[in-house]
C-alpha cells in the first residue's frame, strides 16, 4: 500500500491510554538538523539511538510537557517498548521533513545544503507571504511550500496571466535570494542575467 502524507502534517504516538502529537514544523526540522544533520537522524531509527529519538520527540512534540512525561514514563521500561511506540512515528516524522515531491519539475541542476533550504523557506513565509517569526517557525515546510504556491498563482491572476500556463523555468530559490536584498519575490534574476549576456553579444 503505497504511503499518503496527511494534509494536516503530525503523527501521533499512542502508548496505552495515552498519546502525543509531534509536529514536523520549521523549527523542529531546522533545530534538528542544525545539531545533527538528516542524514544522523534517519541513522539514529536504524541504530536505535535512544538519545536522538528522545531528542526528535521533545523538540517535534505540540505540547512539550506531555513530552517530557511520555519519556519520563519509558524510564524504567525495556528499550524495546520505546522503539516499538517511537520508531514507526519518527520516521514518518523525518519524512515531513522536507516537502513532498509532485511532480513539477521544480528542481535545479544545483544543490543546496538544508540549512540553506531552511533558511529560504524562513525568508519566503516572513518576505513573501508576510507571516510573523512565530508562524513561519510553527509551519511545516510543506505548509509553507503550498502557501508560496498560492503566492504566486494570486499573483499571476492578479496580472491577469492564465494560472494553467507553464511559467519560464526559473531558480527556485529566486523568490528568498530576491527577499534576502529586498527585490520583488517575481523578479526574473535568471532572465536579467540572460539578457545581459545577449546585449553584451551584440545579439539583440
Amino acid at each position: 500500500m503505497t504511503y499518503q502524507r496527511p494534509a494536516y502534517e503530525e503523527v501521533t504516538i499512542a502508548d496505552g491510554g495515552n498519546a502525543i502529537v509531534l509536529r514536523p514544523s520549521l523549527r523542529a526540522a531546522t533545530s534538528l538538523e542544525q545539531r545533527h544533520g538528516l542524514p544522523a537522524l534517519y541513522r539514529a531509527i536504524q541504530e536505535r539511538d535512544h538519545a536522538i529519538l528522545c531528542e526528535i520527540v521533545l523538540r517535534a512534540s505540540v505540547t512539550r510537557d506531555e513530552a517530557l512525561r511520555f519519556l519520563r514514563q519509558h524510564e524504567n521500561r525495556p528499550l524495546r517498548s520505546f522503539f516499538y511506540v517511537v520508531v514507526p512515528a519518527v520516521s514518518e516524522l523525518l519524512q515531513m521533513f522536507m516537502p513532498a515531491v509532485d511532480g513539477s519539475g521544480e528542481a535545479s541542476g544545483e544543490t543546496m545544503s538544508c540549512a540553506q533550504f531552511y533558511r529560504d523557506l524562513y525568508r519566503i513565509a516572513t518576505g513573501a507571504l508576510c507571516w510573523t517569526p512565530a508562524e513561519a517557525w510553527a509551519a511545516t515546510p510543506q505548509e509553507i511550500r503550498e502557501a508560496f504556491k498560492g503566492h504566486i498563482s494570486a499573483n499571476r491572476m492578479a496580472r491577469g496571466e492564465s494560472v494553467g500556463e507553464k511559467p519560464t523555468e526559473r531558480d527556485p530559490n529566486q523568490a528568498a535570494n530576491n527577499i534576502a536584498e529586498g527585490l520583488d519575490p517575481e523578479f526574473d534574476r535568471a532572465g536579467l542575467r540572460a539578457l545581459k549576456t545577449k546585449i553584451s553579444g551584440g545579439d539583440v
